[in-house]
């Protein structure tokens, strides 16, 4: 079994910064919604303590508000963007609250679920995981060697598909908050990750 060093990297995983949908607690999927100002004066904020470690290479989802927290986290590095890396597609969901949803007896099987049925015109859980987990297959196809530590902006369901699938644990156990995230060790072994999260702030 191959366990050369050169197949073992840093990952430092980041959920993007607040939007007014997060701020008002409302499920934001597949929208493609911008930073609030107190999403991006709270980045500014952890980023002057240094929260976030350098990397040598920079990925993101394609939405807005992942393109702009790579921007103000670490200027003049572009991310590459990993299309199968925008969120999970919440249908009809999208844009409500729980109190707006909780008489809706779709919402109410959903929530029995554990959120793994498909949302109404929405997508499954089991079918987000796979599409992350084919945009994390491409990002590490992607990488020459050379790279130690690499950065990833996404969404936080992007992060908990991720480390539920190669990390150990259940797919809730690690959620994070707007502008938190984690840093793992990646290992690569027979091509197949193995995520140990090392930190998480």
């Amino acid at each position: 079994m191959r366990n050369r060093t050169e197949d073992q990297i840093k990952l430092v995983m980041i959920r993007h910064g607040k939007t007014e949908s997060n701020r008002q607690r409302q499920y934001l999927g597949r929208r493609d919604e911008a930073l609030c100002e107190t999403g991006r004066q709270a980045l500014l904020k952890l980023k002057k303590r240094q929260c976030y470690p350098p990397v040598d290479v920079l990925f993101a989802s394609p939405m807005r508000r992942c393109v702009q927290t790579a921007e103000i986290l670490y200027p003049g590095m572009e991310p590459v963007c990993i299309e199968e890396w925008t969120e999970m597609d919440f249908g009809t969901f999208e844009g409500k609250t729980y109190e707006e949803l909780k008489d809706d007896m779709r919402y109410q099987r959903w929530l029995d679920s554990g959120g793994e049925t498909p949302c109404p015109a929405g997508e499954s859980r089991a079918d987000f995981i796979v599409r992350c987990d084919k945009g994390f297959q491409t990002m590490l196809g992607m990488l020459k060697g050379e790279e130690k530590t690499v950065g990833m902006i996404v969404h936080g369901g992007t992060i908990m598909a991720l480390l539920g699938r190669y990390g150990g644990g259940g797919y809730f156990d690690y959620q994070t908050a707007n502008g938190r995230g984690y840093l793992c060790a990646c290992k690569r072994e027979d091509n197949r990750p193995e995520l140990t999260v090392l930190a998480q702030w």
